[in-house]
């Protein structure tokens, strides 16, 4: 027989005892609870596991993962609490977004926080708080109903700071919208590019910008807080040598001269931004899903997890990973999927991974604009 004729047959083979292997799992599973199930498994699977070869390992690695994400679609959502608590929230929210409402944000006036806030709510009554842990704080002691921050640049990365901040604050992502970013250097009339020997703006600004400035190595670069706090600081200073790199809205804002028109390292520079509120949200045509888990340091920890979002053809956009403070090589796993919530198997690995032993954090499912 030829080669290629018995690898066929072989792999027909495969599939025909994996999909008993399947059914005999259904069937050893009858009549235990979800923890009794997962503690049997564990257990056979730490056995063959340890038993087996370098290949081997990774082999039955694969099929048990396929296996327990099989059984999830059988499991179903009763007794989630979690679960319960989003297909509240799908009951309760009203069906349209708002177009009124308190917001917080970073920085002050010209901000592109508040550019994005304006492009979501039509009739935004904004509040400006120092950093961005300030609105994270706004938002959940009700000072605001929302909250909206950069979580990402599509030429920088992402915003770390937000990030981190994540973990320790309690808020559900009710909405999200990518905003196209042109910076601009600015400084007072008069003031001309070989004037200037100092520059004020955010860090993700700056990083934006880094091959305009490396071709101006005479100027001095300072991070600050915000890109329209760097606006406002050369409006307010006496220096005749000093720029920031900001939004035209800026300019026209703080009274400042526009010395050199898009200096971002691309042209095609977005930023993405969130919107955040106390309560879970979940508007209409909700279509990404936003989530965070902690995963030990051990080996496939993370192919373990990822595994049963693509046994359910789920499109995973985001992955971002952050350490844990205090716990030694444990990380955060910050993950955006594009998938609907109103899937009773998405619901029900959400249920599965809220009972699983590891941190695990819903953020939200919400629509992109």
């Amino acid at each position: 027989m030829e080669p290629d004729k018995r690898i066929e047959e072989i792999d027909s083979e495969i599939r025909r005892l994996f999909e008993e292997r399947l059914e005999m799992t259904k069937l050893a599973d009858e009549g235990l609870t979800t923890s009794e199930i997962a503690l049997r498994c564990r257990k056979y699977e730490r056995e063959q596991l340890g038993n087996a070869g370098d290949f081997d390992r990774v082999l039955l690695a694969t099929i048990f993962n396929l296996s327990r994400s099989y059984k999830l679609t059988g499991y179903g959502t009763a007794g989630s609490p979690l679960v319960d608590e989003i297909r509240r929230a799908i009951a309760e929210t009203p069906k349209t977004f708002p177009t009124t409402a308190l917001v917080a944000c970073q920085g002050v006036e010209g901000a592109y926080s508040q550019i994005a806030a304006d492009k979501l709510f039509a009739g935004a009554d904004i509040r400006f708080f120092k950093n961005f842990e300030g609105v994270f704080k706004a938002v959940e002691d009700g000072v605001a109903q929302y909250g909206v921050l950069p979580i990402e640049n599509s030429t920088y990365g992402s915003v770390i700071a937000v990030y981190d901040l994540m973990r320790v604050h309690k808020f559900h992502i009710v909405r999200s919208i990518r905003l196209k970013i042109n910076h601009r250097l600015m400084a007072k009339n008069s003031v001309a590019l070989e004037d200037i020997r100092e520059v004020f703006s955010h860090e993700q600004a700056l990083g934006q910008c880094s091959e305009f400035l490396k071709n101006n190595p005479q100027i001095k670069v300072t991070i600050v807080a915000n890109t329209a706090m760097a606006a406002r600081m050369v409006a307010d200073s006496s220096r005749t040598d000093v720029a920031a790199i900001s939004s035209p809205d800026c300019a026209a804002l703080y009274g400042l001269n526009i010395v050199k028109d898009d200096i971002m390292n691309s042209d095609h520079n977005y930023t993405r931004f969130i919107c955040i509120s106390k309560n879970m949200e979940i508007f209409p045509g909700a279509s990404k899903i936003s989530m965070m888990m902690a995963l030990g340091h051990t080996p496939g920890s993370l192919s373990d997890t990822l595994v049963k979002f693509s046994s359910l053809g789920l499109n995973l956009t985001k992955i971002e990973s952050r350490p844990i403070a205090g716990r030694d090589f444990e990380f955060m796993f910050y993950l955006d999927i594009d998938c609907s919530i109103y899937s009773e198997d998405v619901l029900t690995l959400i249920g599965h991974l809220d009972s699983e032993p590891t941190e695990f954090t819903f953020l939200g499912s919400y629509l992109e604009v």
